[in-house]
């Protein structure tokens, strides 16, 4: 089935859904119904019952699912008639939602669809009989609020959700998926693992991160920046927040006011915390004159910013209101350009397969409908971009006109364990910067020059990647990521002094370890080392003291049994340097 064809299913469904919703509750007022990802919805100002009490729950999805098998079942008809706005004001008289959307309409001609004995403003496309449909391969899933329009000033309406695909088996299949998914949640995960918490005392969209949390973070940050650095990178600091006219000349304070937040006062002058790590890196580029010598300068910085994300769209990890970005950039000459792009994108495919990731949508944005810059500029970045891609031996769609007004981009989503997209890296030509900040290098012909200058940042931002990778690993992470990667359990108290030389002796062996509480029972220690999802467990009693062994009971493998310690010690040791997976 086509894309198309199941878009016209799922928008019927919404309509069919709205029939059914208009028996229960005949005063219901209608707002819009549209196909989306995975399903549809449809927004109701629904009437409250004279007790009171709201007029909808979770409840009574399952009458109202019932209702729409039996419309379907019944085998209506979508007819579609075009009428006057006139005719439309008559037809929805009594529906103030539907004279406003007639108010906004431009065409003197409106369409309506008719099913059964329910009528909407709608333009289609639908089935053209509900036949079409089939009724065991749909479910209404959940109830929200959603301001009419999206706008917070207007009602709050109730929006009923519903998934659909073609099959049954499809439609159990994703909500299989979807369980699955809810498991993975890093939300739930962080608090589990004790990782990382929000405060509303702290403020909304800004993590705490717990000891285990820190760690994890400093783990990644310090496999990346060792990747850098041997990549020729340099490494940076910049402050968190810079005098307000660095950001009017960089160009932010007019074209991205509305995410940063408001200036500060200091000694009477304007101050705002940074929404991008790019004014301080082009600044410490001006500092010194530069020779084509010095070409190509790749600066990086996890640099901390701030952006304003108005509350509705904050999510755990994933979008947040302070993080830091493994960002650099990139200063280079025109002849270097496609070299550097193509590196970048190597470097980004290394480290993300290093953590565990394979399977990618890489997306190539070309030139917007505004844009800056000579247009033979865009086509050489763009050639450059492609190339890039190619050399690397990658498939990627062309988004047209999705580029950034000051460049075109490469945006590279990791697929998780469950064919989740995720937008991590971004590798960008910037035009813009260099000119405004008028950027400039001594050439062969000891001329100024300017470079050209790319943003990069791989994995994006270090708080959304440690949600991805706790969502892909379930929190299971492999052990050379894991905050904690051994814990001993010494079984009586004649173990004990035998647990503290086995818990020294990985620690000389750098390997992060932890002796388990002793004042619990064995199996409840073993049991929250497992909820812990520690890569190792390891257990010493009698026999093990006698032998100087260990007992190994895995977290992924399950009981390997006894092994000497030295040959524990290089056991894990390999594990770690092969980044086993």
């Amino acid at each position: 089935m086509t894309n198309d064809k199941l878009n016209k299913i799922r928008h019927s469904l919404a309509h069919i859904m709205a029939a059914a919703v208009g028996e229960f509750f005949p005063n219901v007022k209608f707002g819009i119904g549209p196909a989306i990802e995975n399903g549809f919805y449809y927004d109701f100002d629904l009437p409250v019952m004279a007790s009171g009490e709201g007029g909808l729950s979770i409840e009574d999805l399952p009458k109202i699912e019932k209702r729409m098998k039996e419309l379907i079942r019944q085998n209506v008809a979508f007819k579609r008639k075009l009428v006057s706005k006139n005719e439309a004001k008559k037809i929805f008289k009594n529906q103030p939602y539907k004279l406003e959307l007639i108010k906004d309409l431009v065409s003197k001609q409106i369409t309506v669809y008719q099913n059964g004995e329910f009528v909407d403003l709608c333009a289609g496309p639908h089935v053209k009989s509900a036949k079409e449909i089939n009724p065991e391969a749909f479910k209404l899933t959940k109830i929200a609020g959603a301001y009419w329009k999206g706008e917070e000033k207007n009602p709050m309406l109730t929006r009923i959700y519903g998934l659909a695909f073609e099959t049954k088996k499809e439609l159990l299949d994703y909500i299989e998926k979807q369980s699955e998914a809810e498991k993975r949640d890093h939300r739930l995960l962080g608090q589990k693992l004790n990782l990382f918490h929000f405060d509303e005392e702290f403020g909304p969209g800004l993590p705490l991160w717990h000891p285990k949390g820190a760690l994890l973070r400093q783990i990644i940050e310090d496999y990346c920046v060792k990747e850098y650095l041997q990549n020729g990178y340099q490494l940076l600091r910049t402050p968190h927040i810079a005098r307000l006219d660095l950001w009017k000349k960089s160009g932010h304070w007019n074209f991205y006011r509305e995410n940063m937040y408001a200036p500060m006062e200091v000694e009477e002058e304007k101050y705002v915390v940074k929404p991008m790590n790019c004014p301080g890196h082009i600044l410490i580029y001006n500092h010194q004159l530069k020779s084509y010598r010095d070409l190509p300068l790749r600066y990086a910085e996890l640099g901390t910013v701030y952006r304003f994300e108005k509350s509705g769209v904050l999510h755990g990890l994933t979008r947040v209101r302070g993080f830091t970005q493994d960002d650099a950039h990139i200063f280079c000459s025109s002849d270097q350009l496609n070299e550097e792009i193509a590196n970048c994108l190597k470097l980004g495919l290394k480290i993300f397969r290093a953590f565990g990731f394979k399977d990618f949508d890489i997306y190539l944005s070309t030139r917007p409908p505004k844009y800056i810059g000579a247009l033979k500029n865009w086509k050489k970045a763009t050639a450059a971009l492609k190339y890039a891609l190619e050399k690397n031996n990658l498939k990627y769609q062309v988004d047209p006109g999705e580029g950034v007004f000051y460049g075109p981009k490469i945006d590279l989503k990791i697929k998780d364990s469950l064919g989740r997209p995720w937008q991590c890296t971004t590798i960008q030509v910037d035009f813009n910067l260099p000119e405004k900040f008028n950027l400039t290098y001594v050439n062969q012909k000891g001329e100024k020059e300017q470079p050209i200058m790319i943003h990069r940042a791989l994995l994006g931002s270090i708080e959304r990647f440690v949600g991805v990778l706790l969502e892909h690993y379930a929190g299971a992470l492999p052990l050379w990521l894991s905050p904690v990667q051994a814990e001993i359990i010494n079984i009586g108290a004649d173990h004990q002094k035998y647990a503290k030389e086995i818990y020294s002796k990985l620690l000389e062996n750098d390997i992060r370890v932890s002796l388990s509480d002793g004042n619990l029972t064995v199996s409840k220690r073993i049991r929250e080392a497992e909820i812990q999802k520690i890569p190792y467990i390891l257990v010493v009693g009698d026999k093990e003291l006698t032998n100087k062994t260990v007992n190994i009971r895995h977290y992924r493998r399950g009981q390997e049994g006894e092994i000497k310690l030295e040959e524990l010690l290089k056991k894990i040791q390999k594990e770690i340097a092969d980044k086993a997976i």
